[in-house]
């Protein structure tokens, strides 16, 4: 990235140069201002002699211009280049706010570590060059850090960002002596990028946030914190062992973005009854009463599983007592934690159960054996099974399978048999 003058000068958007060469639709320049990919930061858009740069590469010593038509200029000529003010400004925006969230998180988090970055950028006619609307810009952070990133640190590191951005705070950055830079603990690496391209460097460049952040870095930034508008944190995910991923927007998309919450709030605390700022109490009460009705709910069905199971056909086989029959509208797990809840209670109401055998009916017939010892519960299983296909097992107190290929009626005969 040394040979591309943009990360020095950001704010040169246009500018005129001598081509080195020309290779088909790619093209080197005697010096460019057009940022190469790279860091996490996508290529610069814009024109070079009228033609647009589709991609921007820096290899070996030269930054490679692709273009989306070969020129007619060559070798020699001097050309005009111009960079999308838009889309620079966006990067440049993006790239700030992302030493600034790692500033954010210096004060919050422990053991901190930089492990990556990058910036989504809309399609090219969208986003920073068009509609905000239909773009889909954010931008990456991953820390490396013993604290758990909560809600609640996500909410306090969107304050910390904005706060900063508030408190215009004066952006700079210098060529810094490597073994000076690496020395010096309050500068922050990029170890995925940084720390390769030092190896072969004598210096680095360091970007510096006034009384805020330090790292190595070789984007486009702006001058002031100021300059980055409002920042929204979109969420978190985790990339990779050790390392959590915080994504966030600037711009016209964290307005949007920013917006559709606030609406989204608006709307549920009207529908609520309550206040902007009752809201949470209002959910959590709403969250407390579903769990307890659903809990009423599976104590409510349970009760009737065990009646239906109760209310099946007494059958008499090898000297033990059965409960047969079909059951629709339950799954296999509830009907066997029913069916064991059966054999265990013994005689109720002179109603005795050694054994329960319930077919469930439907699309994907299945059976439950539930047993007091005194038979095999798994053999049963392992012989319906035999006889109508599918699979399963389990042990003598209890067995379960599925994918029978009979209809329930058949299988409820088949258990019935002595």
């Amino acid at each position: 990235m040394s040979d591309s003058l943009a990360p020095a000068e950001p704010e040169v958007l246009e500018f005129e140069t001598t081509v080195g060469s020309v290779d088909g639709r790619e093209v080197t320049l005697a010096e460019t201002y057009f940022y190469p990919e790279g860091g996490g930061q996508p290529a610069d858009r814009g024109t070079l002699g009228g033609i647009e740069v589709t991609d921007v590469q820096s290899r070996a010593d030269a930054v490679v211009h692709t273009l989306g038509e070969a020129p007619e200029f060559g070798a020699g000529d001097t050309v005009a280049g111009v960079v999308d003010a838009d889309f620079r400004t966006y990067c440049k925006r993006a790239h700030t706010a992302s030493h600034v969230l790692y500033g954010a998180g210096r004060r919050l988090l422990d053991d901190l570590g930089y492990g990556g970055f990058g910036i989504r950028a809309a399609p090219r006619g969208e986003g920073a060059d068009g509609d905000p609307e239909s773009a889909d810009e954010k931008v990456r952070v991953d820390f490396e850090t013993s604290t758990e990133i909560t809600d609640d640190v996500l909410v306090e590191l969107e304050r910390l960002v904005n706060r900063a951005v508030w408190d215009s705070r004066p952006v700079s950055w210098e060529e810094v002596p490597v073994d000076e830079a690496r020395a010096d603990g309050d500068v922050a690496f990029n170890t995925k990028t940084e720390e390769g391209v030092m190896d072969d460097a004598d210096t680095v460049r360091v970007v510096t946030v006034e009384g805020w952040d330090r790292a190595a870095c070789g984007g486009t930034h702006v001058r002031n914190t100021r300059e980055i508008g409002p920042v929204t944190v979109l969420g978190r995910s985790n990339p990779g062992e050790g390392l959590t991923r915080v994504e966030f927007a600037v711009g016209p998309a964290g307005i949007e973005r920013r917006t559709e919450t606030h609406r989204g709030a608006r709307a549920a605390a009207r529908e609520l009854g309550v206040a902007l700022a009752d809201l949470p109490d209002a959910v959590a009460r709403l969250a407390a009463e579903r769990d307890d009705l659903a809990d009423e709910v599976a104590d409510l069905e349970s009760e009737v599983l065990g009646s239906r199971i109760r209310d099946l056909d007494r059958t008499e086989r090898d000297g033990a007592v059965w409960r047969v029959g079909t059951l629709s509208g339950f799954d296999a797990n509830a009907v066997g934690e029913a069916a064991k809840s059966v054999v265990r209670e013994g005689e109720a109401d002179g109603r005795t159960a050694d054994a329960v055998a319930v077919v469930g009916s439907g699309d994907a017939p299945f059976v439950v054996v539930a047993s007091d010892g005194s038979v095999d519960a798994g053999d049963v299983v392992d012989d319906v099974t035999g006889e109508f296909g599918g699979g399963g097992g389990g042990s003598p107190r209890f067995a379960q399978g599925g994918g029978l290929s009979a209809d329930p009626a058949e299988v409820v005969a088949f258990l019935r048999e002595p």
